[in-house]
């Protein structure tokens, strides 16, 4: 049977290391979707909007699920900060495990700034708290080129019922992944111990 997992939570929560190293654990193929990539084909030219988020976000579940039905493990490695996105796919997909990957936004600031490989902007971060403090102090504000940023101007909206939490803040990506293929592989894990 085949699963589809979504890791979710801030950027720079650890998502993409989690997803690099659960791909190394697996002894299935498997597809990883990264948002990142992702939209780029979609979305050329993005404006990050609400409604092209809507659009982004919804256009992963169907592929993960059409994906999903056709045997293909998949691993969604997006933000997808409203619930409504996740909970669409989680419709959709039969065997869906929904991973929060939980980080303090200090922490994701932190990450995202040190990035090589940040396809959307280095230092999102700071410029999003930068634009924000010159609003409030009344002063000129240039237009982002990543719209609003999750967890500064956009609310992230946790998990109500995740099948796993990774606190990424304690924990690496070998071993985060080695959770969520403990997860998806129980009866490894109890084999071990017999």
């Amino acid at each position: 049977m085949t699963w589809v997992v979504w890791l979710t939570g801030l950027p720079g929560s650890g998502k993409t290391g989690i997803a690099r190293a659960l791909v190394n654990l697996l002894c299935v193929p498997v597809e990883v979707l990264r948002l990142d990539e992702f939209r780029r084909r979609l979305v050329p030219d993005p404006h990050y909007t609400e409604q092209e988020r809507d659009l982004v976000y919804n256009a992963v579940g169907v592929m993960a699920s059409l994906l999903s039905v056709h045997g293909i493990n998949v691993v969604v490695d997006a933000t997808a900060h409203r619930r409504k996105w996740r909970d669409r796919a989680r419709e959709q997909i039969s065997s869906f495990y929904e991973v929060y990957v939980k980080c303090p936004l200090d922490v994701c600031m932190d990450r995202e700034s040190q990035r090589e490989d940040n396809l959307i902007v280095s230092n999102m971060y700071k410029k999003a708290i930068e634009r924000k403090r010159n609003l409030e102090e009344g002063k000129p504000v240039e237009k982002s080129d990543v719209g609003e940023v999750i967890g500064v101007d956009v609310a992230y909206e946790e998990p109500e019922h995740p099948e796993l939490v990774i606190d990424t803040d304690s924990t690496t990506p070998e071993e985060g992944a080695q959770m969520v293929y403990n997860m998806l592989y129980p009866q490894s894990v109890s084999s071990k111990h017999d």
